[in-house]
């Protein structure tokens, strides 16, 4: 499984993001960064709280191989504008040049190799101080709910198995955990997005879809023709192919839809 996340984003990867980093430079929402603690270690999270007269769910924004990008702050921006509490941990914390973070590093390569070296039981720990930490936010009232992206579309799967609160999983062409002992702990429903032009992940579906059935769990994967791997990203970049950008929309969509019946 290693191998296949190493691998997830290098075709699609953009060498720069100038794009996403305007869009949030422009964003009226409140973001800023905070640092969680547990265990020895400290997470820095890039939280982003929406316009609301009431608490709202939070959202736990897994970032790609490529670590916490501005793509990804901006999509948490853009959830909160959907009207959830985002948080987005970068994951590499602590693994940057001189103990820092995604942004320390050279450059995509340097993160890429690096997120091929976090343990696993390091990201769960991780992801589970985030949750807590949101469920905790005066702002929140409870709920939560967890999206991935490639990477972190894996990541958003295993989490489903680890975490018994969360009110959804979204996978954006991530795989499933290859355990069904692990799907049986899965709580919440799991709301898969792939590309139809992605056949390394595709492959995985079907096998996927059984396990889930067979455990008893909700897994309701949606294929979007002629997008690839990395289309939410692919398709927001100005020059994005017409396909990714209609299965981003699509996407989308259909996420803050799901959100809502939390």
């Amino acid at each position: 499984m290693r191998i296949a996340l190493l691998v997830c984003c290098l075709a699609t990867a953009a060498s720069a993001q100038d794009w996403a980093k305007q869009k949030l430079e422009k964003s009226p929402h409140h973001g800023e960064w905070v640092q969680v603690k547990h265990d020895g270690r400290t997470v820095e999270a890039f939280v982003v709280y929406p316009e609301s007269k009431s608490k709202t769910p939070a959202v736990v924004v897994i970032h790609e191989n490529m670590g916490l990008t501005d793509w990804v702050r901006d999509l948490a921006d853009q959830v909160a504008e959907a009207g959830y509490i985002a948080i987005a941990p970068d994951l590499l914390s602590g693994a940057g040049p001189n103990g820092g973070k995604t942004s320390d590093f050279a450059g995509m390569d340097e993160a890429r190799a690096a997120i091929g070296k976090l343990p696993p039981e390091q990201v769960t720990a991780d992801l589970n101080a985030v949750a807590d930490y949101a469920r905790k936010l005066p702002a929140a009232n409870g709920k939560l709910a967890v999206v991935g992206f490639c990477w972190g579309g894996s990541n958003s799967f295993r989490f489903a198995t680890n975490r018994p609160d969360l009110s959804a999983a979204f996978v954006f062409y991530g795989t499933a955990p290859d355990s069904a002992d692990a799907l049986a702990r899965i709580k919440a429903p799991v709301y898969g997005f792939y590309g139809g032009s992605d056949a390394r992940v595709d492959a995985t579906i079907p096998k996927t879809g059984e396990m889930m059935k067979a455990a008893g769990k909700s897994y309701q994967p949606v294929t979007y023709e002629g997008a690839g791997h990395g289309f939410m990203r692919a398709g927001e970049d100005p020059a994005g192919t017409e396909p990714n950008k209609r299965a981003r929309t699509e996407a989308w969509a259909r996420m803050t839809e799901l959100l809502k019946k939390m």
